[in-house]
């Protein structure tokens, strides 16, 4: 029997899951919000990843064949998407009934016509999330339910009546957080076959003609390709279908680490501390790395590591949220809108307002101050980002410096904006060194965690002036 080992980074804002092998590779990946329930967050991630762990042997069973046909190729990325998009469906299916009942149990003498608002935002936006899921790929962008769900509700419910503003918000926040809170379980050759229907009557409908430049050439050679072969694919997958999702993944050792580590139902020896398993993962995944920075939910880490990717020193700041996700998610609900659209909002500046409050609580009354002010929007948001930056900069600094390669981990180096002013501060402060920002870079705590579990091994975090102990467990 195949062995696999799981590492959970159940982390204040998201928690993440990846699955190894015995070679160290990747074979699946989970990620979810982090709410009110951390056991439901981490049994989501870990089976998100179990899915994405059997498209990867799906994909391996097929490598031949993607790789010499563009018809494999892209017929494997848009399944994945489309599988993505069955499972949201699950989901939005219920946050629709749950919103109808909240709106149903209000005491509104309007209620009549918040329903009828209601309803006809529902309408909206769920063809709109379906096409985009089809059409433009949105399950490979790693986009929560939430965020997904909560732009568009947003952005339909400001075109509604000023009255039924109140009602609709408070009726989605009461009806979000036990619908993404809920374990629903899928059945993988179901959704699999559901996807392959969606998908045949994609393909019977695509017409493939160059959009005056808009796409690349080898985008419509793709297009055109899937079009007149995906029987042949089909066929092919249903070769292999019924193996892979019967095949046992076989999780032989795990080991949680993150903000909420001590929640997860792990023997005592599988928790391991963010900061091991950080620095452990950015080093597995980029070999030169000798400082990490880490900017999660509720702290900030900047890490220096040796050659093995052990942890010599680090300094830490989780006294504040400011300059961490909780941060970000605190002003994005100050402006009332969703995280995705903090980063490029703030890349639209025309330059960065000073931001002079550190806490979190006194920078929103800022922001709000600085709004009635008539100071634009993307200033705003340009100058609370760059302050961010500025405090992981001065960890960083007292951490060491940095030395050799960069690397930059945890969910915020997703936020355009940050990534802008962190790699703008270390050229400035360090030269031109190499910097890591990965696509993959909110899964390195999860990574590292998977490789302990492989390795079975146990390391302690540094005092001031002692290296890592490494023992074998």
């Amino acid at each position: 029997m195949k062995k696999y080992y799981l590492g959970i980074d159940l982390g204040s804002t998201t928690s993440k899951a990846v699955i190894i092998n015995e070679n160290d590779e990747i074979i699946g990946r989970g990620i979810t919000n982090t709410r009110a329930n951390y056991k439901v967050a981490a049994d989501i991630a870990k089976d998100e990843a179990i899915y994405d762990a059997r498209f990867t042997l799906l994909t391996n069973k097929l490598k031949e064949e993607i790789e010499s046909k563009p018809e494999f190729k892209k017929y494997m990325e848009d399944i994945r998407s489309i599988f993505q998009y069955r499972q949201f469906k699950r989901r939005m299916d219920s946050l629709e009934k749950k919103l109808k009942e909240t709106v149903d149990n209000y005491n509104y003498e309007n209620k009549g016509e918040i329903a009828v608002a209601l309803n006809k935002i529902i309408e909206t936006i769920r063809p709109q999330i379906r096409d985009e899921f089809v059409d433009e790929n949105l399950g490979s962008k790693n986009q929560f339910f939430r965020d997904i769900v909560s732009q568009r509700y947003n952005a339909e419910v400001e075109k509604t009546n000023k009255t039924l503003f109140e009602p609709l918000m408070l009726a989605f926040d009461k009806s979000i957080t036990p619908v993404e809170n809920k374990m629903v379980q899928f059945n993988f050759k179901e959704l699999v076959d559901e996807s392959m229907k969606l998908l045949e009557d994609k393909y019977k409908g695509l017409v493939g003609e160059p959009e005056d430049g808009k796409k690349e050439d080898w985008y419509y050679a793709e297009l055109n390709a899937v079009k007149n072969n995906y029987k042949n694919v089909e066929t092919s997958l249903k070769e292999h279908i019924d193996s892979i999702a019967e095949e046992n993944i076989h999780i032989a050792n795990m080991v949680g680490t993150g903000y909420g580590r001590a929640l997860l139902p792990f023997p005592e020896d599988c928790i391991k501390s963010e900061i091991l398993c950080h620095a452990f993962g950015a080093h597995a995944v980029f070999p030169d790395t000798r400082t990490v920075l880490d900017i999660g939910g509720q702290d900030t880490k900047a890490i220096q590591v040796d050659s093995h990717g052990l942890v010599t020193s680090f300094h830490m700041n989780d006294r504040c949220a400011a300059g961490c996700g909780r941060y970000l998610g605190y002003i994005a609900d100050e402006f009332g809108i969703s995280l995705n659209e903090l980063g490029p909002e703030a890349m639209k500046a025309e330059k960065e307002t000073t931001i002079c409050s550190t806490c979190t609580v006194f920078a929103g009354a800022e922001v709000k101050e600085l709004l009635h002010n008539g100071e634009k929007r993307p200033n705003i948001l340009a100058g609370l980002h760059k302050a961010i930056v500025q405090r992981a900069m001065s960890l960083i600094a007292r951490s060491g410096g940095v030395r050799n390669e960069f690397t930059f981990t945890g969910g915020v180096s997703r936020n355009q904006a940050v990534l802008k002013y962190v790699k703008q501060m270390v050229t400035d402060s360090y030269g031109d060194v190499t910097m890591n920002i990965h696509s993959d870079s909110i899964f390195m705590g999860a990574l590292g965690g998977a490789m302990f579990a492989r390795r079975n091994i146990e390391v302690v975090l540094p005092s001031k002036k002692k290296r890592p102990v490494l023992k074998h467990a």
